[in-house]
């Protein structure tokens, strides 16, 4: 296996308080370790409940993200339905100052004080995804604790980290992936929409959040912390004209430091869907034909089981619905055509059809890491805002569901939960009357286990009384 990152080993036989139960485990190039697949393989259901966690867990967090969540389904299905869990296991990585509702209680907090300081738990991950990087993890460790007020520290700690973030051997194909307004529907797509002169690796452009000014950089996501409700404001334009100094623009530098794992997490969770978890899910229903897969994903956890229809053969039945959950990526990955360049589709432009049930989009206004920070990180990969203005173009479909997909209802929680949800294709689900809980600067993006939310996803799968 491949470096996995994140500290993720093999989970078997871990008790959840629901069953039967199993983890499945893939490492960063998205192979499967076979034991934890014989293990699921084992599990005795007509309907399989496929939950993948999102980029800011680590094991245990998602193991208890998988406990709570699961915890209502047994009272909610009908007496047809034998239901067997499994949580997708795959290498992301955890900033562990950053506030999970339901979880403070269980230690999942770093202690208070350490300000733009990396406590020692997101050092220690920050490790595993950069492996032999030591020497610069501490430097930027060292620079984000001290916080020197000379414009001189931030252009080296913005050095640091492009190079941590690999962007000056990036090539074409990574700059599609991790820009969401250039999703297309496959590498050739990619290649084709970036003009002859920069389609080589050594041309191809490099994401302005790495690339521009660092000082301006860091001011733009530090305005957005405060905006957020986190550290960071008052730290933008006005208090460098008035005086301000440069040492509250380290609260944005500590951001650019979780955008540059972002941007390998984002790419990682389209490479664990479509190389590993599609094409296990298809073995499984070889081996066990008639059973229904119900997918759900949290965050970048939706991006990973989303991008795994790219595996699902045409005519396969297996994949009976899927629940995206506050989902990080592009609320344009199924539409047929971008509204901004009829040329193009959306990165899974049509694939819900392989889905042989409803894609359910929940989505929360309450979220301001999709509402803030998801279209930054986006529009500052380096493309023009384009015709539609930077909200439209950049959204997340967390923020405000699927869009420019013909047909594609638009209702409220409560509505869908009285009144059902369509039997096919697209649908956005408001889902901001439970998905509202949550610190700065996240806000309530994960704030998803609520029975309401179970009882989506029963519906979806028409598997209740």
């Amino acid at each position: 296996m491949a470096d996995g990152g994140g500290g993720f080993g093999v989970g078997i036989g871990v008790g959840i308080g629901v069953g039967p139960y199993a983890e499945l485990t893939f490492d960063s190039e998205g192979d499967v370790d076979r034991g934890s697949l014989a293990a699921v393989a084992r599990i005795e259901a007509t309907d399989l409940l496929v939950f993948a966690h999102g980029w800011n867990s680590d094991r245990s967090t998602a193991t208890r993200l998988y406990e709570r969540f699961f915890a209502p389904f047994p009272g909610l299905v009908g007496p047809g339905v034998r239901l067997g869990y499994v949580g997708v296991v795959w290498p992301s990585m955890r900033f562990s100052d950053e506030p999970i509702p339901d979880f403070e209680e269980r230690g999942a907090l770093a202690a208070p004080g350490f300000g733009t300081a990396l406590d020692p738990g997101t050092r220690r991950a920050l490790g595993e995804i950069w492996p032999g990087r030591e020497a610069e993890l501490d430097r930027v460790a060292e620079l984000l604790e001290e916080r020197p007020e000379a414009e001189a520290a931030f252009i080296e700690f913005g050095a640091l980290v492009r190079e941590l973030a690999g962007v000056d051997v990036v090539d074409v194909v990574d700059v599609m992936d991790v820009t969401d307004t250039a999703d297309v529907t496959d590498t050739a797509d990619a290649v084709s929409a970036v003009p002859a002169a920069v389609a080589t690796p050594s041309a191809a452009p490099v994401p302005a959040v790495f690339a521009e000014d660092v000082l301006e950089v860091c001011r733009a996501l530090a305005e957005a912390l405060g905006e957020a409700g986190g550290p960071g404001g008052g730290a933008g334009e006005g208090a460098l004209a008035f005086g301000g100094g440069l040492r509250p623009l380290w609260n944005g530098a500590k951001e650019l430091l979780r955008q540059a794992t972002y941007y390998k997490m984002k790419k990682r969770a389209g490479v664990v869907g479509e190389r590993g978890l599609g094409p296990v899910l298809t073995e499984l229903a070889h081996r066990r034909p008639g059973l229904r897969i119900h997918l759900i994903g949290h965050s970048f956890g939706a991006r990973l089981v989303s991008f795994s229809l790219r595996a699902v053969p045409d005519g396969a039945r297996h994949i009976g619905s899927l629940t995206l959950l506050q989902g990080a990526f592009s609320h344009y990955v199924f539409a047929d055509r971008l509204p901004h360049d009829r040329n193009r589709a959306g990165a899974l432009g049509g694939l819900q059809r392989k889905v042989d049930g409803p894609v359910v989009a929940c989505h929360s206004p309450h979220d301001t890491s999709l509402r803030v920070f998801y279209p930054l990180a986006s529009r500052m990969a380096g493309d023009s805002a384009g015709l539609l203005g930077l909200d439209e173009r950049w959204g997340a479909i967390g923020h405000d569901g699927v869009r420019a997909v013909a047909g594609a209802p638009r209702l409220t929680l409560d509505t869908a939960l009285r009144e059902g949800v369509p039997a096919t294709g697209c649908v956005s689900v408001d889902a901001g009357s439970v998905v509202r809980r949550g610190g700065a600067p996240s806000g309530a993006h994960s704030d998803i286990c609520h029975a309401e939310l179970a009882r989506l996803v029963v519906a979806a799968g028409r598997m209740g009384r």
